[in-house]
């Protein structure tokens, strides 16, 4: 009766009520509505203006060489925000000569105390003038430190990335607090339920055997003690020197930047002196493959009050390519047609439920309960493998279930299948590239491995330029290489890494039979 009563009220209501004095004025005419079309411009309304640059400039990645050998890299990005950070040629593979781990503590004890800032709330203080934010991550390969704040205080968040880089303080109490960090986060890797970054450390110890990219990226828990300010000075006089570091910034002037750069990281005296370097390890990787294995009970994982079903984890991997060949592309469009997830992922196309190991794993299998395919390329070598989960007492048929695919992969794609794939590609690199943290990541690590960078709008072109006989001929030099093994949880079933190789060099990947006495 209510909602009957005000709609009458509303139809008495004059044009002049209905829409305001001035909206009425303005375009009422013989009626009460506007009559023009929403196809036409209103009247009176100013035309917008656009930001708009010329030429190459909206794309185009500038970069400027300084005199002590470092390089400036800058990318145009419209916004009063600006990312800026400075990554260096140094991780966990360039530990061979020092205990590893060093990277480690690097990450956890990067934005503390520095030779102009007192502490690590002192650095967030300043930046917190400027709306900013820092953070530091290693890799097996980069070290990368990075600001995100106004365009406005750029002086002061290069002048802080210089303090911050070349003139920690390294204090006993800094490092103290961050070698319970790091036993902390040691316990928590053990202990957490997604065994993803264990199994990934675990793969490369396998497929890189005692060298570079096979080298331990979280500290060893034997080596927490070892690591102190006179092993870190060692390592940072070797690796953090200009030649190895790359200014990269997104959303500033080119001219601005190099300014800068040159005000606070031309003539700054790093705090471990400016020896030459002596102890840089130029080791290539060498692919060994072979198996790790990890016995461990998984049946009290549960944290919550659902306990999780005990799973038993298996990551096989094939030798790929670096990241600087030409079929680096190639191996890209497979793991994407490879695909992947977890069994409760929800969601249409767009998810990747039509990739392969939707399609043929999880699809049919449905005691599995993940099949996911990674791709890890570095400068010299590259792992393609794919990680699954189940019942370990189904652990034997699940490795043959991922080694059929493998050997699967050498078959001629379908053309809707390739095209999906490099669409999805094309779509996940456009989409991450809408994020300024990751144009900045993008930017930096690309001119730190090959002194340019290649633009979106060709990355896309080499994506569309992949055939079915490219992803055939990486295929079957994949499948050459010796396989790479880490198994974790209850591997009473786990075939042998014999047996695993003969499969993955038979013609339809199936495991040898195995025959037992006594069931």
């Amino acid at each position: 009766v209510k909602m009957a009563t005000h709609m009458s009220r509303c139809r008495s209501w004059s044009p002049v009520q209905r829409y305001g004095l001035a909206a009425y004025r303005r375009y009422s005419g013989s009626g009460g509505y506007p009559n023009i079309p929403l196809s036409s411009p209103l009247p009176g309304v100013p035309s917008p203006t656009f930001a708009s640059v010329d030429g190459l400039e909206k794309s185009e990645t500038r970069i400027t060489t300084l005199e002590n050998g470092l390089r400036v890299a800058s990318q145009n990005k419209f916004g009063q925000f600006c990312t800026v950070g400075i990554l260096v040629n140094s991780g966990s593979r360039h530990e061979t000569k020092y205990p590893s781990g060093i990277a480690h503590f690097l990450e956890k004890l990067a934005f503390s105390s520095t030779a102009q800032y007192g502490s690590r709330d002192e650095i967030l203080l300043t930046l917190e003038k400027h709306g900013g934010i820092c953070d530091c991550q290693t890799s097996r390969d980069t070290t990368m430190y990075a600001i995100s704040a106004e365009v406005k205080g750029l002086d002061t968040v290069v002048s802080l990335l210089s303090d911050a880089v070349l003139q920690p303080r390294l204090l006993d109490e800094e490092i103290e607090m961050t070698q319970m960090a790091v036993r902390f986060e040691l316990e928590d890797l053990n202990m957490r339920p997604d065994p993803e970054p264990l199994l990934t450390e675990m793969i490369h110890a396998a497929a890189y055997r005692g060298n570079t990219v096979g080298l331990p990226r979280f500290c060893p828990g034997d080596n927490v003690d070892k690591i102190d300010q006179a092993v870190l000075h060692g390592y940072l006089r070797s690796y953090y020197c200009p030649q190895r570091m790359v200014l990269a910034g997104v959303g500033i002037e080119h001219e601005q930047l190099v300014k800068c750069a040159r005000r606070y990281l031309l003539n700054t005296r790093p705090v471990w002196g400016e020896a030459t370097p002596t102890d840089v390890d130029l080791s290539v990787a060498q692919y060994t493959g072979g198996i790790v294995k990890m016995e461990k009970d998984m049946s009290d994982v549960s944290l919550g009050p659902t306990p999780i079903p005990e799973l038993a984890h298996i990551m096989i991997g094939l030798e790929s390519c670096s990241f600087l060949e030409d079929d680096f592309i190639p191996f890209a469009v497979l793991n994407m047609m490879m695909g992947g997830g977890g069994s409760f992922s929800a969601g249409g196309p767009g998810k990747g439920m039509f990739t392969r190991l939707y399609l043929n794993v999880l699809n049919r299998h449905h005691w599995m309960y993940n099949a996911t395919a990674y791709h890890h390329s570095y400068e010299d070598s590259g792992l393609l493998c794919i990680h699954a989960s189940a019942d370990p007492r189904q652990l034997r048929e699940m490795v043959e279930i991922i080694t059929r695919e493998f050997i699967q992969m050498a078959g001629t794609p379908g053309e809707m299948e390739l095209e999906r794939a490099k669409t999805q590609l094309k779509s996940m690199l456009m989409m991450n590239l809408e994020s300024r943290p990751v144009v900045f990541e993008d930017v930096g690590r690309q001119v730190l491995s090959t002194g340019k960078r290649k633009l979106p709008h060709e990355l896309c072109a080499l994506i569309s330029n992949v055939t079915t006989s490219d992803i055939k001929r990486v295929t079957s030099k994949m499948l050459r290489s010796k396989p790479a093994v880490a198994a974790l949880g209850d591997l009473t079933e786990l075939p042998s890494f014999e047996h695993i190789q003969a499969a993955l060099s038979s013609k339809d990947g199936r495991l040898p039979r195995t025959y037992r006495l006594f069931r």
